[in-house]
């Protein structure tokens, strides 16, 4: 069976990643590749730049890394790589700090600590990212801290990589006791970052306070052999198996932290300075790891507020993780979290899930002082729409108004569960726009804490929705019918820009029929140019726009056609279309409609399966809804 082969493939290339030798080895590995020997910020951060580095068209930075899981978080994303990773890399004193994410519910900071730490057991398993630490060692520690401290000056010269950390009692016990001193023969391996076999990947989560013990983060004595060692100070009687030490090397995550109790958290005061914690009757142990803690606002407000954290609190590095604040990326979300389900073969009509989006986007902007902006073009422009009026420098302006921007407001999960509650009760082969909508209307009653003002807001915020649907579903129909006009189009622009280069040129135009010369057709060209709102005033850069267009497609060689301008494209299927308005209304309305009729009506619906992703049903369904709105 194919899946056996896979495995034994699998097992064989788990196998050649093995690497073993001594302690003069590593020596040679470290001379030949110095990145071997990377702290754990360092790590990391190499691993998230390994994936590339791309710039969005509003000039933001993407890191594909975390892109393929997370959306619409590309601010907060490149503040955390770059302010905190990248920094952290180069030895600088955040990566002394706790890394705190602080947010809303399901805002994707979970993701964000999940993605980083799937991220390292891959990159550990690469020429990179590898990792080499004393065989036996119970924290997998760093071989390099073998070297003894008067001798690191000397190897950082020679070598230029700085030693940091210290020797675990445990391979301090060994060297002196097993190899008599001789460092060069101890032995060293190579191994793989793992959360499953606790391997430089640890997960700390708070529990009872009077249950949970100190030793869940430090080990403890093993109280089976230590009579065996007749001392709590043997390292052979102790183990070394709690979380800060297994997540040496690599990423510890601190999940709900400052629900801890105090005794939890003061050990990490010397981790994150001095990298380094108190275990046991030993000396303070040496540790190498990448603190990652989440909690959301709320908990965050009362931590700070209590006087006694001040000094936990100035070892934070608090990054916000506010909701995501673009319309398509929250499509994104909900179709990533749709196909991860066993509804993914119920068909979503088209625009469904941007309308879901749309309703909840609203629910996180906050109303903006600036004049002339309201929340929908605040949506708008935030999604990278052109508003008219509107600059990108007016975008940075707004992102900046409110620090706690999409901190507050519905959150996917809320509406995932109403998808999926449509997804359920339907005895349909679909759902659209309409069923989601309806059923986060109903879920609204059931939310645990939904004020009657909030209500009130999020039912006019479905309203907007709605409305912002019914054009989207009208646009549709629209190009779906001007597609079989698609001739009459081609010819509506033709005239027209016969038209604008007669007036831009201050040229009359001739009659082909009479030869009679002509004023260029005012009506005909305003009649265009209304359908995408340009005034009176600004239709004249509009026209010289176009012919600068044209132009520039002349001189590379190149036909304008229908396709070269949108905004001219949708002016002229507007124009079709409203001239068209009466056909589709009768058409889409009439109960048993003519041979012509029903001829267009499937050429329509064949159109809106083949390219606009319909199934027969939802196409018809959509066809009586618009004809019942242009009925209205």
């Amino acid at each position: 069976m194919d899946i056996l082969k896979r495995i034994a493939e699998f097992r064989n290339r788990e196998q050649e990643l093995k690497w073993e030798g001594s302690f003069a080895d590593y020596l040679e590995i470290v001379k030949k590749n110095p990145q071997v020997a990377q702290t754990a910020h360092s790590r990391v951060y190499h691993m998230i730049a390994k994936a590339g580095m791309e710039t969005d068209g509003q000039g933001n930075k993407k890191y594909p890394f975390f892109s393929k899981e997370l959306f619409g978080l590309d601010r907060s994303i490149e503040r955390l790589v770059e302010e905190y990773f990248h920094s952290a890399a180069r030895r600088l004193d955040v990566r002394k700090r706790v890394l705190l994410l602080m947010g809303p519910v399901s805002g994707g900071k979970s993701t964000i600590v999940s993605m980083l730490k799937k991220g390292l057991e891959e990159y550990s398993r690469t020429d990179e990212g590898a990792v080499y630490a004393i065989k036996g060692c119970p924290m997998q520690e760093e071989p390099l801290n073998l070297i003894p401290p008067e001798l690191r000056p000397e190897f950082e010269k020679e070598f230029g990589i700085r030693v940091e950390g210290n020797l675990c009692p445990s391979c301090r016990f060994r060297l002196k006791e097993q190899y008599g001193n001789r460092i060069e023969e101890m032995t060293i391996e190579r191994i793989l970052l793992s959360e499953d076999e606790r391997v430089g990947i640890g997960t700390f989560s708070p529990s009872d306070p009077k249950s949970q013990d100190i030793a869940d983060l430090t080990g403890s004595i093993d109280f089976a052999t230590i009579t065996e060692y007749g001392s709590e100070s043997d390292p052979r009687a102790y183990r070394f198996d709690g979380e800060l030490n297994k997540a040496n090397r690599g990423l510890m995550e601190f999940q709900e932290m400052l629900k801890c109790d105090e005794k939890f958290l003061w050990n990490l005061l010397s981790l994150t300075q001095e990298g380094n914690f108190k275990a046991g009757r030993f000396a303070l142990i040496s540790a190498d790891e990448l603190i990652v803690a989440h909690t959301n606002e709320s908990e965050y407000k009362s931590f700070i507020a209590n006087k006694k954290n001040e000094a936990l609190q100035s070892r934070m590095i608090v990054m916000p993780i506010p909701y995501n604040l673009k319309v398509s990326e929250e499509e994104r979300i909900y179709q990533k979290l749709i196909s991860q389900s066993d509804l993914a073969h119920v068909h979503i009509a088209p625009h469904s899930l941007r309308a879901a989006a749309i309703f909840t986007i609203l629910t996180r902007l906050k109303e903006s002082k600036k004049q002339g902006v309201d929340l929908l073009k605040k949506m708008r422009l935030y999604d990278g729409e052109v508003v008219e009026g509107m600059k990108e420098i007016d975008v940075e302006e707004l992102q900046n108004e409110f620090l706690d921007e999409g901190m507050a407001g519905i959150d996917p999960r809320y509406v995932i569960n109403r998808i999926s509650s449509a997804l359920i009760r339907t005895d349909t082969q679909f759902i659209n726009a309409l069923d989601i909508l309806r059923s986060l209307k109903d879920g609204l009653d059931q939310h645990p804490s939904i004020t009657p003002e909030q209500r009130e807001k999020y039912l006019h915020f479905i309203s907007i929705a709605r409305k912002e649907y019914d054009e989207l579903a009208k646009k549709e129909v629209q190009k779906a019918f001007v597609y079989s006009y698609e001739e009459s189009a081609k010819t509506l622009m033709e005239n027209y820009l016969d038209n604008v280069e007669a007036y831009c040129n201050w040229q009359k135009m001739r009659d082909p029929i009479t030869g009679e010369e002509l004023e260029p057709d005012e009506k005909l060209m305003r009649s265009i140019e209304e359908q995408i709102g340009i005034s009176e005033n600004a239709k004249k850069a509009f026209r010289e726009e176009i012919l600068i267009r044209i132009s520039a497609y002349a001189r590379k060689g190149r036909r304008f056609d229908y396709n070269s301008h949108e905004r001219l494209r949708e002016a002229i299927q507007k124009k079709l279309f409203a001239d068209l308005k009466d056909v589709v209304k009768i058409t889409t309305s009439t109960k048993t409609p003519d041979e012509n009729q029903l001829k267009k009506v499937n050429e329509v619906i064949a159109r809106l399966v083949e390219e606009y992703g319909y199934t027969p049903a939802s196409a018809n369904e959509l066809l009586r809804y618009v004809g019942s709105l242009l009925n209205r």
